[in-house]
């Protein structure tokens, strides 16, 4: 059964690379354009991942992750950060939140499978 993957990305243009990138292995791709709009696109998916930006308006995804994992039915997904971010601290703010994993952009699509399929197993 193929891998639901929800991204949350306010850029248009990533949340295109993100798509191609995972239609391309196979996954479906549910689509959300900050952390606001993927806590309401979640009321209506389970996803086996997800996959966030840090740096969005209305809600970042810090508060996102957050958000996601002070949800009982949503808890347990795993959660990839994918930024421009490189920062230590931010690293460590996200894992804080409840983070599985950083990638960072531009994202390279097998090493984003890769990780997908390691949080995902």
């Amino acid at each position: 059964m193929a891998k639901t993957i929800l991204t949350v990305d306010d850029s248009r243009t990533i949340r295109e690379m993100l798509k191609a990138a995972l239609l391309d292995a196979g996954m479906e791709v549910v689509q959300a354009e900050d952390g606001v709009h993927g806590l309401e696109v979640l009321e209506t998916c389970d996803p086996d991942v997800i996959i966030t930006d840090i740096n969005m308006p209305r809600m970042d995804g810090f508060g996102f992750i957050e958000a996601v994992r002070g949800s009982d039915r949503h808890r347990a997904i795993p959660i990839l950060v994918l930024t421009t971010e490189s920062v230590d601290e931010k690293k460590d703010r996200a894992r804080r939140a409840g983070a599985s994993g950083w990638i960072i952009k531009p994202f390279d699509p097998v090493k984003l499978v890769t990780a997908i399929n390691r949080v995902a197993a």
